[in-house]
């Protein structure tokens, strides 16, 4: 699972790192980074990262490579939730 949550970080990291993608959507993504870094319960991370990855999964200003890679991400972060 770790490399799990280590892969998943690395992909926030590079959509973080992406200028093509707008600042709210790499704030949320910055934000569900911090939340798989912290101390913790699993479940209770991977849900934090899921809600707010979901709330800018859909916004209409977000590129298509961005959101294809995000719900990647929110795949893998189900995946681990259900671990």
């Amino acid at each position: 699972m770790a490399d799990r949550i280590k892969n998943v970080i690395e992909l926030m990291s590079t959509l973080e790192e992406d200028t093509s993608i707008p600042k709210n959507i790499r704030k949320a993504i910055n934000e569900a980074k911090a939340r798989m870094t912290e101390e913790g319960d699993i479940k209770v991370r991977t849900s934090n990262a899921v809600y707010l990855l979901d709330s800018v999964s859909e916004d209409i200003n977000m590129p298509t490579h961005a959101r294809t890679q995000i719900w990647t991400i929110l795949s893998e972060l189900e995946t681990i939730r259900e671990e």
